[in-house]
């Protein structure tokens, strides 16, 4: 195989990639011994043919072609869930991220964050939302974009929508404390709603996210937020009659999905109708149902696909109703909810890595339990999946612990495997995102990730990433990111 240095891709000459063995995200099977042609110029795969290896036992191939023989060739992982101007939770807490750290601090982060992204064999990344950083998302999206530095293709949100007052950082001294970056763009009522999403659109938005949900009552019974604040002596807790130390859970207020103390409601043990409740500060939804229907029609109108943060039957079932493209979390078990879903075509992205996380802290193992069967039976009832963990809150780098916890939850690998290609190409909303990718097909975006090993014999060759090819032109090669390309 030839060096980085010896590739002619600089020249936008067309070259062939041989394959052996390569992932059909449409049929859901491996291919044997395919030949791609392709074009960096116009970043596309020319033609897919197949070859005779015993015909040409010997067959030599020389540089700009190259040899992937002996290799798993994937179409380029989507990770459909990400935040990259956010770093790992357990190593700064995500209000410090938000409001302690500087802008400048933050997009150095994030262009790390992309680089780590393509080591790891993603070349789209689907961004949602900011957090606290405005509309800096745009800026990063177009650097890639211009070739000045290296990172996935972006398709980025900016600011999520969210009625008023509800999607912040809370503080507790609003008289005369320090002024937080907001952390959305607020809006309510039908007009509101659709100036939010204009504004969002006319600042350069791909995708439109809002909250369907979220627990905006923290001020009620506020956690210790800070060192050396007074407790609530007795906080609510409308639970089972069981121990909880809530100490374990006072330093995860603003950076959960589950919330400040979830725990199940065990007078079910149903392993997959399990509810959920957070004793102080529970999700409450957003917007009714004509504000959701506005949002998604003004999208429609704009041709910009759109997200729901939603985690309650209640809210997943609105949103659907509503026609979002996509669920985000969507954690409570609930049939009816998934076969809301499945009725209305909504993709829904279970973002098991960043619930993972949480209950690791938390020690939740019967909901975490649910929480993986909830995933399977969506898959059972013929939900349409994609792969997205949340990541930001967790390493940029790990993405593929997404796809492992997919298999862990019982779903095979080849369906695993669309839901990180073709599935978020879906989620990115197909021809709306402008570009298709996510399946190694004539006229299709080039978008290769190239595993070092037989992917169908061992699962942990989806972390031996050997080279990365995104819009015809290698960016990673022997695991190394390539910075001009």
């Amino acid at each position: 195989m030839p060096r980085a240095g010896d590739q002619t891709q600089p020249k936008l000459k067309p070259y062939t990639v041989y394959a052996s063995l390569l992932f059909d995200s449409k049929t859901r099977s491996f291919l044997a011994n395919i030949a791609l042609t392709i074009s960096p110029s116009s970043g596309r795969i020319v033609s897919v043919k197949s070859y005779d290896p015993s015909a040409s036992p010997s067959l030599e191939i020389r540089s700009p072609d190259l040899d992937f023989r002996g290799k798993t060739v994937l179409p380029g992982l989507v990770d459909a869930h990400t935040h990259i101007l956010l770093h790992p939770y357990t190593e700064t807490p995500a209000l410090n991220q938000i409001r302690d750290e500087s802008l400048v601090q933050r997009i150095v982060q994030a262009t790390n964050n992309c680089r780590l992204a393509l080591k790891a064999g993603y070349t789209t990344y689907r961004d949602l939302g900011t957090e606290g950083a405005y509309n800096v998302d745009i800026g990063i999206r177009d650097s890639i974009n211009r070739g000045m530095i290296p990172g996935p293709r972006l398709f980025v949100a900016t600011e999520a929508l969210a009625s008023s007052d509800s999607y912040q950082l809370r503080q507790e001294n609003r008289i005369g404390g320090m002024i937080a970056p907001r952390l959305s763009d607020e809006c309510d009522g039908p007009q509101g709603v659709k100036s939010a999403v204009r504004r969002r659109i006319g600042a350069g938005a791909d995708v439109i996210k809002f909250y369907g949900e979220y627990r905006r009552r923290t001020l009620r019974f506020p956690a210790q937020s800070w060192s050396g604040a007074s407790p609530i002596i007795v906080p609510p807790f409308c639970g089972p009659s069981r121990s909880v130390d809530r100490s374990d859970f006072q330093n995860l207020a603003h950076e959960t999905e589950l919330g400040e103390a979830s725990t199940p409601d065990t007078a079910s043990d149903s392993d997959d109708q399990v509810d959920f409740m957070d004793y102080r500060n529970p999700n409450a939804i957003m917007f009714d149902q004509e504000e959701m229907a506005a949002i998604v029609a003004e999208c429609r109108r704009a041709k910009a696909p759109v997200a729901c943060h939603a985690s309650t039957p209640e809210a997943v079932i609105m949103a659907s109703n509503a026609g979002v493209t996509t669920v985000e979390h969507g954690y409570v078990s609930s049939f009816q909810a998934l076969e809301t879903m499945n009725k209305n075509g909504t993709i829904f992205v279970p973002t098991l890595s960043v619930y993972e996380l949480e209950l690791r802290a938390m020690g939740g193992g019967r909901i975490w339990k649910s929480i993986k069967q909830h995933t399977k039976n969506a898959f059972d009832q013929g939900v349409a999946l994609a792969c997205g963990g949340d990541t930001g809150a967790f390493a940029h780098g790990d993405n593929v612990r997404e796809l492992e916890l997919f298999m862990e939850s019982g779903i095979p690998l080849v369906d695993t495997l669309r839901a990180a290609t073709l599935g978020g190409w879906e989620a990115c909303g197909k021809e709306l995102s402008g570009f298709k990718f996510g399946w190694l097909g004539e006229g299709w975006s080039a978008d290769m990730t190239v595993l070092d090993g037989d992917l169908r014999e061992d699962i942990t060759v989806l972390r031996k990433v050997e080279t990365v090819i995104k819009d015809g032109r290698v960016v990673v090669w022997e695991a190394e990111v390539i910075e001009k390309v």
